[in-house]
Formats: structure tokens, C-alpha cells, sequence
């Protein structure tokens, strides 16, 4: 697969010592200025606990974003929904879908930080059943006709119908999100949706290459299941940043990166880096292993080619966005990549290439006649 097309994935997270109210408004301001740049996705998770992601709701934040932008799609990235009823995701998901005029998509998953399921009475062994059962009946309800009643043993539903129908004959756009072990690419083959993939899993010695295996889980499941997926619906989120050069880039972003790693990282288990040349190393480390895509535009380019070479190939880049650099690197490193490196993967230089090299050829022809 040749083509790609962009988007960002927005957990949000954000380093403590900035007011919270303050970081979301530059998020909103962040969707404006990718939707100016014409990245076709934004994509916004949800957090309860840990203090680094404040946006409880996708939905509302999505609501927003949308009266501020004019084309790009939003996502939820993702719904718990463990953590909801799956009729209320399903009553929000279509009402998103009007209000967008068709600009959302319903992405869903387990949840994955333990605190949010500790404070809902949740036990983390349950997520994964939960996460089924729920989609199972999100899926009945914004694509059959009949009335569902279904009760397990966190939520009921009786005759349970949906006043509005998605927007579209097609339906309502769905995507699952996967990260280390197979169950959200078998859920995603099983009910034929797209998946949204982590990058690398987060363990020693895991590199781009795991990504392949996470596929042919949900090429597998949709077989068994009588369905079909796209490799172009696969969406794949990794962070990247754009410079003049990789060492340019590595001084604009290595402070960043610590604390990332040992102020929020480390709450979920990743070794703490106790100096900014241990940092370099280990994000040089990354870039070689493609965990990472970070350097110049032609930098860039080669890394992603070789995600793509690595994977089979995906359909969509979904830049991971982190704090790890002053505001006006951060929206430099999204200009570049809309600009130089995207080009050379969804075809927009195709015509213009085309076109140069075919008066090149005239001109030469021509002088040679003289």
C-alpha cells in the first residue's frame, strides 16, 4: 500500500505546573490549526485519574472542536466503555454524528489505566468481557431495526431502540483500538470495523515489526466472523517530530521526553532515565528501532517508508501529540509534516510531478531540435 493519509491522535496528556483549564484550550486551538493544515483526523481519548489527561468526555470536547473547524474528522480515542452504558454511548455517538454533519467516529476500547477502573469499582479482569459485551450491543443498535434487550451484570437494557439513526445509509463510522495483546484487532475483525493501533507494544525489544502480527489477528477474526477489512482503514499511532535534523530535533524535544517518562510513564511501570544523555540514547535507540519517528523531513520519510515495509501497510498516520517541546516547535513539526512529508505518501505531488516532468521532457525535446 502506497498511500497514507494524516491525522493526530490527542490523548490529551499534559505535564503538571500549566492550568488545566489552559491546556484545553490550547488543544482546541491545536484542532484548528490542524484542520487549517488539512490533516484529515483528530482523534481525543478520555482520562479520570492521574492528573496528565483532563478530558473526561471526548464527546464534549469533539462538540466543541467541531464548531471550530470545518473539515477534519473527529474520534473518540477512545470511549471506555467498560466505564459507560453502551445505550448512552451509542444515544451520544449518533447525536455527534449530526451535530458534525457525518465528522465523527465512534472509537471505542477497554480502558487501560488501572486508578480509572479502581475508582469505578471495576475490577481490571473484567474489562476485556465488558468491552465486548457492550460493543456487541453498540453494534446492534446503530446498525439493526429491531428493539434489543439484553441484561448481564453491569447494565440492562429492555426494547432498547435509538430515536436517531445515523446520519448516513452506510452508518455511523466505528474504529476499536488495539495495543499489546490481540483482543481489540479480534473485535475489530469480528464486527468488521477498523482498528486503531498504539505503535510499538511497550516492552523491551519490541519493535515496528509487532505491528504485523496485530494485523493478521484481525484479518483472522474477520474471516471466521464472514467479513472483510481494508489495510486503508487501518489507523496506526506512533509520536513523530519534524526538524531541520534529527539532532535538532532531539535538543528541541529530549527534556520534554524525560518527563514524560519519569514523571507519567513511570506511574504505568516504564524505567525512570536519570539523565538527559541517558535520555538522548534511549531516543535514539527508538528512531533506530522505528518505535518513533523523529529528524529531518527526508528523515522522516525513510522512517515511515519503512513502517509501512515493516507493517504490510496501514492507511493512516495518526501523530501521537506530546508536550515534549515549546508550543511553537510543536505546531513547526505538524507544518512540516503537512507539508513536505505527507505529500510523498497521499499523492497530492502526483500532478504536479507529472506535470513538470512531462515540460522537462518538451524542453529538452525542443532544444534538442534547434
Amino acid at each position: 500500500m502506497d498511500r497514507i493519509s494524516f491525522g493526530a491522535f490527542l490523548s490529551p496528556l499534559h505535564p503538571l505546573g500549566e492550568d488545566p483549564a489552559l491546556t484545553l484550550w490550547r488543544d482546541l486551538e491545536l484542532a484548528q490549526w490542524l484542520d487549517q493544515l488539512g490533516y484529515q483526523e483528530l482523534w481525543v481519548g478520555e482520562h479520570h485519574s492521574a492528573g496528565w489527561g483532563t478530558v473526561s468526555s471526548p464527546e464534549l470536547f469533539i462538540a466543541t472542536a467541531a464548531e471550530r473547524t470545518r473539515h477534519i474528522q473527529l474520534g473518540s480515542g477512545v470511549v471506555s466503555l467498560p466505564y459507560h452504558h453502551p445505550f448512552m454511548v451509542a444515544s451520544r455517538a449518533v447525536q455527534l454524528d449530526h451535530l458534525t454533519h457525518g465528522r465523527f467516529t465512534l472509537g471505542v476500547g477497554a480502558g487501560s489505566i488501572p486508578s480509572d477502573m479502581h475508582m469505578l469499582g471495576i475490577d481490571p479482569a473484567d474489562t476485556r468481557r465488558r468491552t465486548a459485551e457492550s460493543l456487541e450491543v453498540i453494534h446492534q443498535l446503530l446498525t439493526g431495526e429491531k428493539p434489543v434487550t439484553r441484561r448481564t451484570d453491569w447494565f440492562e437494557l429492555r426494547d432498547a431502540r435509538l430515536q436517531l439513526r445515523p446520519r448516513s445509509a452506510a452508518g455511523l463510522p466505528m474504529a476499536v483500538s488495539s495495543a499489546v495483546s490481540p483482543f481489540g484487532m479480534r473485535l475489530a475483525g469480528q464486527y468488521g470495523i477498523s482498528p486503531l493501533s498504539f505503535g510499538v507494544p511497550p516492552r523491551p525489544g519490541a519493535s515496528i515489526d509487532d505491528l504485523a502480527g496485530q494485523w493478521r489477528y484481525a484479518e483472522e477474526s474477520a474471516a471466521e466472523h464472514g467479513r472483510a477489512l481494508d489495510r486503508a482503514d487501518w489507523r496506526v499511532a506512533l509520536s513523530v517530530h519534524v526538524s531541520e535534523s534529527r539532532a535538532q530535533a532531539l535538543d528541541e524535544l529530549v527534556d520534554g521526553w524525560m518527563r514524560y517518562r519519569n514523571e507519567y510513564w513511570s506511574l504505568v511501570g516504564a524505567p525512570p532515565v536519570d539523565s538527559r544523555a541517558a535520555a538522548r540514547k534511549t531516543l535514539e535507540e527508538l528512531i533506530d528501532r522505528r518505535a518513533t519517528i523523529i529528524g529531518s523531513v527526508d528523515e522522516c520519510v525513510a522512517a515511515l517508508r519503512d513502517v509501512q515495509e515493516a507493517t504490510g501497510g496501514f492507511g493512516r498516520l495518526l501523530v501521537t501529540v506530546l508536550d515534549w517541546t515549546d508550543r511553537a516547535a510543536l505546531k513547526r513539526s505538524f507544518e512540516l509534516l503537512a507539508r513536505f512529508v505527507a505529500p510523498r505518501f497521499n499523492g497530492a505531488l502526483n500532478g504536479v510531478a507529472g506535470s513538470y516532468a512531462w515540460v522537462s521532457e518538451q524542453a529538452r525535446a525542443q532544444a534538442a531540435a534547434r
